[in-house]
Parts: structure tokens; C-alpha cells; sequence
């Protein structure tokens, strides 16, 4: 199934809805779901925690609910810490206003920032796995955009 915006403005890409891949870590799934319900509630102007929106979201992708629990956790920590999140992502992202991003890379940049300022999880991992989900979601040049504003949040951020 495939989502009905477009990713990007003019590429004629669109956000995929992936089901669960086999073989790939569950929290890397959860990741993969929390970009896409991020970019999802942006496109509905949602920019708080909808329980409901979430549950809605799980049930049509069919999410099985240990990995519903990473994703509300995720997804309710980024939306909660949202005005934060955009205003260290904005510092970081030399030359381009939060707007100008495209929403695919706004969505994994939102997720990365959050885990770097909210979670204990190792700077090597949240890095890795938002180029990894730029790769997926993004056009060619998402994965070193993102890689170099989450590089600078870093920087900024952790010792």
C-alpha cells in the first residue's frame, strides 16, 4: 500500500507502508513505523500524541502490540518534545529553515533528535539507523542531509 503524498515536492516519490520485514531488529521496525506515523500525522496538521490516531494507524498496519509499545513511546516522546525538537534541528541545519525540509527527512530527523535528547540510545545507533530510514524514505541526498544535521545535534548536544 502506499501512502497517498508525496515525499518529496516534484520527485514523484511517495512514503511506503511497509509491513514488519523479516530479519530486521524489531526496534529498527518500531523506527521504521514512527517515521512513517510522524509523516502521517504532519500531513493531517497533527502535531500532538492521539492515542487514538495511534491505535487507528496500528490496527490498519496490522502492528503487533510489542512493537506498538516502542511505537508510542517513540512517537509520543517526538510529538511531546516537538517545539524542542524543531528548534535544535533548525540550529543544526545550516542554511535551511525547518520548512524547507522535505517532509520525509523532517520525519526522520524529528525521531533521531528525540532519541539523541531523550533516550539513552547509543549515539553509533540513532545515527545509523536515521540514514538508514533517509535511505528508505528520502531521495539521494536525504541520508548525507540527515547525517550531517544530526552529526552537528551531536556535536552540539553529547560529550
Amino acid at each position: 500500500m502506499r501512502h497517498p503524498h508525496p515525499a518529496k515536492p516534484g520527485s514523484g516519490s511517495h512514503l511506503e507502508f511497509s509491513q514488519l520485514s523479516s530479519g530486521i531488529n524489531p526496534k529498527s521496525n518500531a523506527r521504521m513505523f514512527a517515521v512513517q506515523f510522524l509523516y502521517q500525522c504532519e500531513q493531517e496538521r497533527i502535531f500532538y500524541f492521539s492515542e487514538p490516531h495511534l491505535e487507528q494507524f496500528c490496527a490498519h498496519h496490522n502492528i503487533a502490540p510489542e512493537l506498538a509499545k516502542w511505537l508510542e513511546d517513540m512517537t509520543a516522546g517526538t510529538l511531546q518534545h516537538i517545539d524542542k525538537i524543531d528548534k535544535t534541528i533548525g540550529l543544526a541545519a545550516k542554511n535551511w529553515t525547518l520548512d524547507r525540509i522535505a517532509a520525509t527527512d523532517r520525519a526522520v530527523l524529528r525521531l533521531g533528535t528525540f532519541e539523541l535528547l531523550e533516550s539513552d540510545t547509543p549515539t553509533k545507533v540513532v545515527l545509523n539507523e536515521a540514514i538508514e530510514l533517509a535511505k528508505k524514505f528520502g531521495n539521494e541526498n536525504s541520508s548525507s542531509f540527515v547525517n550531517g544535521v544530526l552529526d552537528r545535534i551531536v556535536n552540539q548536544t553529547r560529550d
